[in-house]
């Protein structure tokens, strides 16, 4: 009796890996989507309400080299790196949700809350609102570690190796 317990248990984790990965990814997606064009996406829609968070962020960024990096590369070029991110929580919403090339999906997800966390969260004067840029490195990290679940496109037969963690 004891055994079967334990197996639902470990059932139950299991599963609990695959409804994380779908949080994870659609919190992604969520915030991808109010960059995206107005018919498409959420208000705001589009990315040209970044370009002030990016001005602000490469004047009063407190991280050595990074405020300059901001100010010198990222600024000028403010189209194309939001469009980047955009692009890139659009895919790995996606691929986390569907549950294909998990691990890879997750490690981008880790880099692109790196990057919020080091640039947009010191925006926030407010310390304790600054964890709401803080917590998806450590989810999308959990999603890297753990891997996609039970509940998974990449576990089918049909779907080529590349698209497997």
């Amino acid at each position: 009796m004891a055994r079967s317990g334990a197996g639902a248990l470990r059932r139950s984790g299991d599963l609990w890996r695959s409804v994380f990965r779908i949080g994870v990814g659609a919190y992604w997606l969520y915030f991808a989507m109010q960059k995206w064009p107005a018919p498409l996406g959420l208000a705001p829609h589009g990315i040209a309400w970044m370009h002030d968070l990016i001005e602000q962020s490469a004047r009063t960024n407190p991280v050595p080299g990074l405020r300059d990096l901001l100010a010198q590369l990222v600024l000028p070029n403010w189209q194309v790196f939001a469009t980047a991110q955009a692009a890139g929580e659009t895919v790995v919403g996606v691929l986390l949700i569907l549950g294909l090339a998990t691990r890879p999906a997750a490690l981008v997800a880790t880099l692109l809350a790196i990057n919020l966390s080091l640039t947009v969260a010191f925006l926030d004067p407010d310390v304790g609102l600054r964890w709401l840029y803080y917590l998806p490195i450590l989810a999308s990290f959990e999603v890297f570690v753990s891997g996609s679940g039970p509940l998974a496109l990449e576990r089918a037969r049909w779907v080529p190796d590349w698209l497997r963690s």
